[in-house]
């Protein structure tokens, strides 16, 4: 009976200590497998990359991003003794009023915003004060009452979008463009529209956000050293561009002037290197703020120069005698009968403003006669016509750089064998083409028959500083040597002599030609007018291709008086920035220069 109890004793302790263990093991398992509170011993920080900026010529950024950060504090962590502290050194270093900052933590508990649009600069005097507010203990420990754990919460300073910033207002809109704001997981980002902002956007975005991954401090830094991870921040491309922003500044200033004196509804201009096609200035009367658009602003938002498409008129009777006279139909000493300002065509009448007897078929050039050329034209085949126009860059885009460009048209060789049509397209009607176009076909005459491209970017730049440049395209030859070079005598003397005299500079080459054309709506011609006038500026070392179009002047229809003056304040302008040196009387005739303008 004695050993039966002592069994039953032994059983039970066993029992007992077997089942001690038994939880002992599970106990163990649980704590192994759940989910435990503890602190990582490793910090991960994460830095958004940002996008790239377009600069000027001259080294001036003219659109650039700046970071914006949230500070965000919880209200429950702060050391009730400590608030006044706070509150003083949060607005010290965020530069906001203290008042606002007391409202906005009075009004609610718990996770307040105190900002959500700190600049970067400030963001990074935050972070440290952060550091410093919990060495000091500013901010206490919590014990959260469902979970039993003890936190801290600190003031967090973190990125919450970015802001495309504008330094210089409107300067080189449209062209630069505008963009938008894209939300994406709580982050702001900016995405081109129109213009450069729009053309090159996979350039300009951020490419590789920063990560840093690492072994932490007590106040959860991290600790940079073998063990720990980073990759860098690889932002978008920097654009730079050809256009200079002290000329583009001058120019603006020049067409706000002109616009409000001819009281036209838009100026534009565009002025480009002849040899190598870098664009100087391409400018607008009408431009607008990118962050403050209104409205009324809405027309300014495309760009006029490639996308505002008009009949040019007179400018392409050079264009047309050009073919001509490379085809060798027709001698700059033929002579055509003017008929007395009045000459029909079929059913179509076609008059002068001057009314001429006989004229030198480049006088037809020189005083812009609609008759000479009219008549001339009838020399060439709708084939002939309609593949010069499109040699020249009619119907076809002018730059890679810009977007939304509108190509314009020309008529059908088929059609431009029909009489009437081909004499309207010799001065410029039936056809539409824009700015940009125009200059383009004029560099022909003022870079030997060849024809370059308008580029307005220079080169890329990356992170690193690293330049990529932009080849420059070919520079086909449209007409001969010979015939460019004729060309070139015949527009200058059109300056000296005829309807673009007053582009006159003294000590320079200066040639061009006057265009005025009606407006077309809704399908027939109104009594508003389009002006231009194309040509070129050059001295002794460098050499530009000009052009201007007037959008509906009402001080006057004619382009010399509206046209021609913008020009001559432009090469103005480039003679004070140093563009172009006129050369003097005693040193012209040194050198044998025998065309320039010396009066």
């Amino acid at each position: 009976m004695i050993n039966q109890n002592k069994s039953k004793k032994i059983f039970l302790l066993y029992s007992l200590i077997t089942l001690g263990f038994l939880v002992f093991l599970v106990a163990i398992l649980i704590t192994t497998v759940k989910s435990r509170h503890l602190p990582s011993l490793y910090s991960q920080d994460n830095s958004k990359s940002v996008r790239g900026s377009i600069i000027s010529a001259d080294g001036f950024h003219i659109a650039t991003t700046k970071k914006l950060y949230k500070a965000i504090v919880n209200t429950h962590y702060i050391d009730p003794q400590k608030r006044e502290l706070f509150i003083e050194l949060f607005c010290i270093y965020s530069g906001i009023d203290s008042k606002t900052i007391e409202k906005k933590l009075s009004k609610r508990k718990g996770v307040v915003v105190l900002s959500y649009n700190i600049p970067q600069k400030r963001a990074q005097y935050l972070k440290k004060l952060a550091y410093e507010l919990r060495r000091y203990k500013v901010f206490v420990e919590r014990k959260n009452k469902r979970t039993g754990r003890t936190t801290l919460h600190g003031l967090s300073i973190i990125e919450s979008g970015e802001s495309r910033e504008y330094p210089y207002g409107d300067l080189l809109t449209p062209i630069i463009g505008y963009p938008h704001k894209i939300e994406e997981q709580g982050y702001t980002y900016i995405k081109g529209v129109k213009g450069l902002e729009k053309r090159f956007e996979n350039e300009l975005s951020a490419k590789q956000d920063e990560l840093r991954r690492g072994p932490r401090d007590v106040n959860s830094y991290i600790i940079l050293n073998r063990d720990s991870f980073s990759k860098p921040n690889i932002n978008g491309l920097d654009i730079k561009l050809t256009i200079p922003i002290s000329l583009q500044i001058r120019i603006e200033k020049m067409l706000d002037s002109m616009k409000e004196e001819l009281r036209a509804k838009q100026i534009m201009i565009a002025i480009m290197d002849s040899k190598s096609g870098k664009v100087l200035s391409m400018a607008s009367s009408n431009r607008f703020l990118p962050k403050k658009i209104k409205r009324s602003d809405y027309p300014s938002l495309n760009s006029g120069m490639i996308e505002y498409s008009f009949e040019p008129g007179s400018v392409i009777k050079t264009v047309t005698f050009a073919l001509l006279l490379d085809k060798g139909l027709i001698n700059p000493y033929d002579l055509v009968n003017g008929h007395n300002g009045r000459f029909k065509i079929g059913k179509k009448v076609i008059t002068d403003e001057h009314e001429f007897d006989w004229l030198s078929a480049e006088n037809v050039i020189v005083h812009s006669s609609n008759i000479g050329i009219a008549q001339l034209a009838q020399k060439l085949t709708g084939d002939e016509f309609n593949e010069g126009l499109i040699r020249f860059g009619f119907s076809k885009k002018s730059t890679p750089d810009l977007i939304y460009e509108k190509a314009g048209s020309i008529p059908s060789a088929n059609r431009l064998n029909n009489e009437i049509y081909k004499a309207t397209c010799s001065y410029g009607y039936g056809m539409h083409a824009n700015l940009m176009q125009v200059v383009r076909a004029y560099s022909v005459f003022n870079n030997n028959g060849r024809m370059v491209t308008p580029r307005i970017i220079n080169n890329f730049i990356d992170s690193y500083n690293r330049e990529t440049k932009i080849e420059n395209d070919e520079s086909p030859q449209i007409i001969k040597t010979a015939t460019a070079s004729r060309m070139k005598k015949i527009l200058v003397k059109t300056v000296n002599q005829g309807t673009g005299i007053k582009a006159k500079t003294d000590g320079l080459i200066i040639g061009g030609k006057t265009g005025t054309a009606h407006i077309v709506e809704k399908g027939k011609y109104v009594r508003r007018y389009n002006t231009a006038f194309a040509g070129f500026a050059n001295d002794k070392k460098s050499k530009y291709s000009i052009g201007v179009v007037v959008v509906e002047p009402k001080k006057s229809q004619f382009a010399a008086q509206t046209s021609v003056p913008v020009f001559k304040k432009a090469v103005d302008i480039m003679v004070e920035e140093g563009y172009l040196t006129p050369l003097k009387p005693n040193v012209i005739e040194q050198a044998g220069v025998t065309d320039l303008n010396l009066h």
